[in-house]
């Protein structure tokens, strides 16, 4: 029975990766042979070849692995600090019941306001910061990401804390466990798998607040900045390098985060 159950996992698994790596290829094609270009109506000038794109990162390695390395100290800073922030909100919501849904409620609101709205504005306040225009570009640009992955950490967080296994806190009250007891033995245990759930949400999240906050910043450095660089430019092969960078980035993250969700979750029911 058991083995059963693993190939047909592992089917499933495989089917959900070969899919789209089939399509991924298919589309390759057709964009390097240039029926992609017949289909839509583009040009090798605003959709370069993918071989002249691979040429361009290839070439540009030093500046490429600078603005990637800018990119992702922003965007991995900013979804620790809105992790942690958005599991003690959890907290804080479970712990003071009566205050916590208004306090999801307004985080849920604040996180209804574009990106690229708050950006500017964090950009302007956080000006007197640092002497050093690069650290106050990266300080504004870690809030603003934080503030995106905060929400969705605090929504699952609460969910996992309070939506308990049926009869479990009962069994802990049969126990005469205390609050704190039940709360790290029960309720923190229980919310494990929905901070994954929530860390599904902000890691592309993460990526794209990072890339969209640094349009706006101050200083030039960056994926996101690098590509708006280069279309004001007309340089639309080495944004559309950067593009394919931003989007590796997306995949190796989301893939470490999968790796280790299966890793920590393994056996979990």
């Amino acid at each position: 029975m058991k083995k059963k159950r693993y190939l047909k996992w592992e089917k499933q698994s495989l089917t959900t990766v070969l899919y789209p790596v089939i399509f991924g290829i298919l589309l390759l094609i057709l964009w390097q042979t240039q029926l992609l270009h017949k289909m839509i109506g583009a040009d090798t000038f605003a959709l370069p070849l993918p071989g002249r794109i691979l040429n361009i990162i290839l070439d540009n390695g030093p500046a490429i692995r600078r603005n990637v390395t800018a990119t992702v100290i922003v965007a991995a800073g900013g979804l620790f600090f809105g992790s942690v922030f958005g599991y003690l909100l959890g907290i804080i919501a479970t712990v003071f019941p009566k205050w916590g849904a208004g306090g999801l409620s307004i985080a849920s609101a604040i996180s209804a306001v574009p990106i690229i709205a708050i950006a500017p504005i964090l950009n302007n306040l956080t000006k007197d910061f640092s002497d050093d225009a690069n650290i106050r570009s990266m300080f504004a640009k870690t809030i603003v990401v934080t503030i995106t992955c905060t929400v969705a950490m605090s929504i699952n967080a609460y969910r996992g804390l309070n939506e308990l296994k049926p009869y479990s806190l009962d069994l802990m009250k049969s126990y005469a466990a205390g609050k704190l007891t039940v709360f790290l033995k029960l309720r923190i245990p229980n919310s494990v798998p929905y901070i994954f759930v929530a860390l599904r949400v902000s890691v592309p999240a993460s990526i794209i607040s990072a890339l969209v906050s640094e349009y706006f910043a101050e200083f030039i450095i960056g994926v996101g900045r690098q590509i708006r660089e280069n279309i004001v430019l007309a340089q639309y092969a080495t944004a559309w390098a950067y593009i394919v960078v931003a989007c590796a980035i997306g995949i190796i993250m989301y893939g470490i985060l999968l790796c280790a969700e299966g890793a920590l979750l393994r056996g979990r029911k």
